[in-house]
């Protein structure tokens, strides 16, 4: 079990309790009530934090009309200038996520550093392969793991020596391997919580699959407090990117779907089945195993975990529960049918 130094954002607590889902709102910062409508669908999509960029002084509004219209944690995203950090954390924004080596000197960094402890403001170091220092990059010949935990922790002695250290630390790459061995060597050198993420990952198809094989490895490591699915998409399709990469672990709650490929022995439209229990059972926030099988040989048999479940036959289903046979239906019946047991289920968890 990893040491961990816990950092309250707002009203959470990364402390290994629990890992938190994040997202960044992509409305240009000219666009104030865009940016509020973004945060807003973002909130009630299931995002716990939300980052919004302050390019300038003069988008520090942002960070009250956001948070006068949601509830969850709001972070500000700031380059180069330290005066915008001033500005935020004065508005109340709820962390600050800066690379101290470049907002300039340590007068700078120091002033950062006591207006977020003065009101209880964490900050995120954020670094990634293409903010390395010109140094760190000559020493180790570019942005390896290695070169990327070395200029994080050296960010955070910046501020610790300002008498600060309710920091979290990010390390991303665009390289899976390379995110992974940084996050690694990171957790061994630091007792900060760890904002996981592959950077620039892509659209939301490779970009998810970078994310999931990067950010699940380390969760199943027990390394991370809190995680960005980064997509070249709309903010919400990351947070229902990061909701499935935590369910798939055994970290998220909701259904979790079972279903097989299909083959030659398969008689009825599995693969439309599978595609339309996805979407009828998506909001379902109750823990339960769904198994959409196409034949009586991976069937109840092979999903006999499951909680419910269809499997298929000659253009009819039979429903089973924990391995159980219940019933035959009709294909046409088999969507509703399966919907019915499911609602029962969640009906007698209810009452227990």
């Amino acid at each position: 079990m990893r040491k961990l130094h816990p950092v309250k954002v707002g009203n959470l607590t990364f402390d290994g309790k629990k890992i938190y889902i994040q997202s960044m709102l992509n409305v240009i910062a000219d666009d104030v009530e865009g940016n509020v409508r973004q945060a807003m669908a973002l909130e009630e999509a299931g995002c716990e934090i939300i980052r919004v960029s302050v390019p300038s002084l003069k988008d520090v509004r942002l960070i009250e009309a956001i948070k006068n219209r949601i509830s969850v944690p709001l972070v500000a995203d700031i380059h180069f200038d330290y005066k915008v950090a001033l500005e935020c954390a004065a508005a109340g924004v709820d962390k600050i996520r800066i690379n101290p080596g470049n907002i300039g000197g340590m007068d700078r960094v120091k002033a950062v550093a006591d207006a977020c402890r003065a009101r209880n403001i964490p900050i995120r170091i954020g670094v990634n392969s293409g903010s390395l220092e010109k140094d760190i990059l000559a020493e180790y010949g570019g942005p390896c793991a290695e070169a990327l935990v070395k200029s994080a922790i050296g960010h955070a002695r910046l501020l610790e020596q300002c008498d600060f250290n309710d920091i979290v630390i990010s390390i991303k790459s665009s390289d899976v391997k390379t995110m992974i061995a940084a996050y690694r060597l990171a957790a061994e050198q630091t007792e900060y919580p760890l904002h996981l993420g592959v950077t620039e990952a892509g659209t939301a198809h490779m970009g998810l699959i970078k994310s999931a094989v990067g950010i699940g490895s380390l969760l199943c490591d027990g390394i991370g407090e809190t995680i960005r699915v980064s997509l070249t998409d709309d903010p919400v399709t990351e947070v229902a990117a990061a909701k499935d990469i935590l369910k798939a672990i055994g970290l998220g709650h909701g259904v979790k779907l079972v279903s097989c490929p299909t083959c030659g022995r398969t008689r009825i439209d599995i693969v439309g089945l599978a595609k339309s229990v996805e979407a009828a059972v998506k909001d379902i926030p109750e823990d339960i195993t769904v198994a959409v099988m196409g034949c009586a040989v991976n069937g109840p048999g092979e999903a006999a975990e499951a909680d419910i479940g269809i499997a298929g036959g000659d253009g009819c289903a039979v429903i089973f529960r924990k391995g159980r046979l219940l019933r035959k239906v009709n294909e046409e019946d088999v969507l509703k049918e399966l919907l019915s047991e499911i609602d029962k289920l969640r009906e007698e968890n209810r009452n227990c």
